[in-house]
């Protein structure tokens, strides 16, 4: 688990812009069908996902979350031009995904639970 952490602290740029790459595309691709789980959902975590490695390595950087939600905001305006449907409510989950993947990521960097 620690080295887990330490790679994700160490590469955590290139783990952030592969991420929010692959989420781009997918939020620009046209509508898959509906995945178990519910679209929601899939918005959390993968948001969730983004905000963590950037909290395990720079926990003092917030406005990173501010840069991220700027960019899901821009998608969601950017949806209907690509045939896709842009919605207050993803963003709203996305922000949430982002809220709780950077305080995931701010309790599993403190180095009282990495045993330092």
């Amino acid at each position: 688990m620690i080295a887990l952490l330490d790679g994700l602290r160490r590469h955590w740029l290139s783990i952030s812009a592969m991420l929010l790459t692959g989420i781009t595309l997918m939020s620009l691709w046209p509508s898959p069908p509906s995945a178990p789980g519910g679209d929601k959902l899939h918005h959390a975590l993968a948001y969730g996902a983004l905000a963590l490695p950037a909290a395990l390595a720079r926990p003092r950087h917030a406005w990173i979350l501010v840069v991220y939600l700027g960019w899901s905001g821009a998608i969601e305006l950017i949806q209907p031009y690509v045939h896709r449907q842009g919605e207050w409510a993803d963003l709203a989950a996305n922000a949430t995904g982002l809220a709780l993947g950077w305080l995931l990521g701010m309790c599993l960097a403190r180095p009282g639970l990495r045993g330092k």
